[in-house]
């Protein structure tokens, strides 16, 4: 894995505080920061895709106008985590 320099200017306080968490976790304020990027950009990747999952499903559901009643669908959930053998839900036509 190649790495590039940045540079980040933080205001005096943030850059202490990084410090003070970074001493807390055993890490570097480098290794510190590198993690918060590393989670920051993996949440924003994945509200992406819920986000895009969701605008596909509003898409779909206006095209065929099918969608299950929530109650019916977790308890056929719970019933399949009892181990019990249930009829899955019906779609519904809107």
């Amino acid at each position: 894995m190649s790495s590039a320099t940045t540079t980040l200017k933080l205001p005096d306080t943030l850059k202490t505080r990084i410090a003070n968490a970074a001493e807390a976790a055993g890490k570097s304020s480098h290794a510190f920061m590198v993690d918060a990027l590393q989670v920051q950009t993996e949440l924003a990747e994945k509200r992406r895709e819920f986000v895009n999952s969701a605008l596909l499903a509003r898409e779909e559901v206006a095209q065929y106008g099918l969608v299950y009643d929530a109650d019916e669908v977790f308890s056929y959930i719970q019933a399949l985590l009892e181990g019990k053998q249930v009829e899955r839900p019906a779609p519904t036509k809107l």
